[in-house]
């Protein structure tokens, strides 16, 4: 559901990789992008739908699971609309714009009796997958400090509106570092203090923030230092442990991730990371077992995001 530029570039093609499920349907607002969905990937008519005949999908035995890849602010109406038309659903990260959205997402998928995960791909990654075992494990002790930097310069449309994307980069990108402070500490972070940088571009970013950066502290004495921009690049994470160190750069990107440690490079064979993660809540599904990803993974995020967001307005560190 939504036929952007994910969709267009990652989600479709992943979908001719996947060995467990495969691409039945569509759902799109824009004739022209049915049409050439239909064509390219040989869709049936009756699998086609406009967000107006949406709920119709309840009655087709053909779709088992829809994948929400819309704006920020449109992912609860329609996870819940999927849910009560009986289908198992993928929601794009974040999950939504507000924790009160998460829990509705959560409690409607729940009432139905249908599963419901989000797309956080990089669990599926090997690279990332290794920077967790590390962290995990200990291999170089217990971690001390993370660093972490998520940025670009291409962001357009809908992500630049605050209505429709919840807020900027850290709603889009930043919430990589937040998601990976959590997966390398196995902990949630107990005080976020967040520092906007000047607008380079007043106009473009007008409701949203342009950059900025933020720590987080846990529990256990661990800082991660980390930011994200929509006009500057970055693409890294590192971790300092006890004796050693181990990051990747790129370490968000679909592709061509590189890992090192202070033992030298990681030979890692990479994978089709959203082949592997729909593949997963397929398997999940028809082996009536968990979701590693599930809205309860989302929601805190939000949380996280919306503490960032709150000492950004207040100039104050707040407590989780």
């Amino acid at each position: 559901m939504g036929l952007g530029l994910y969709s267009e570039g990652q989600l479709g093609p992943a979908l001719r990789e996947t060995k467990h499920c495969y691409l039945a349907g569509i759902v799109s607002g824009s004739e022209k992008k049915r049409k050439k969905w239909r064509r390219k990937y040989d869709i049936p008519e009756k699998n086609i739908y406009g967000y107006e005949n949406f709920t119709a999908i309840k009655d087709n035995d053909d779709i088992d699971i829809v994948y929400v890849v819309l704006p920020n602010s449109m992912h609860t109406e329609y996870v819940i609309r999927a849910a009560r038309a009986g289908k198992h659903v993928i929601c794009e990260k974040p999950m939504a714009t507000t924790v009160e959205e998460c829990n509705e997402m959560i409690d409607a998928c729940r009432e139905a009796g249908v599963m419901l995960s989000v797309g956080y791909r990089l669990h599926f990654d090997p690279f990332n997958l290794e920077i967790m075992r590390l962290a995990n494990e200990k291999i170089y002790g217990a971690v001390k400090k993370i660093s972490a930097s998520h940025g670009m310069s291409s962001a357009q449309g809908w992500r630049l509106n605050k209505e429709l994307a919840g807020g900027g980069p850290l709603m889009d990108v930043g919430i990589y570092c937040v998601n990976a402070g959590r997966y390398i500490t196995n902990m949630e972070p107990m005080a976020v203090h967040a520092f906007e940088s000047a607008k380079k571009d007043k106009k473009k970013f007008k409701t949203i923030e342009e950059s900025l950066t933020w720590t987080m502290e846990y529990a256990n004495g661990v800082i991660a230092e980390c930011s994200c921009s929509y006009s500057e690049y970055g693409n890294h994470l590192r971790v300092e442990a006890e004796n050693g160190w181990f990051e990747l750069a790129p370490a968000f990107s679909y592709g061509g991730l590189k890992g090192i440690t202070s033992d030298g490079k990681m030979n890692i064979t990479p994978i089709n990371q959203q082949a592997a993660q729909m593949d997963d809540f397929a398997l999940a599904i028809l082996n009536e077992r968990c979701t590693p990803m599930p809205g309860e993974m989302g929601i805190q995020d939000i949380k996280i995001l919306q503490a960032i967001y709150k000492s950004l307005e207040t100039g104050q560190m707040i407590k989780m």
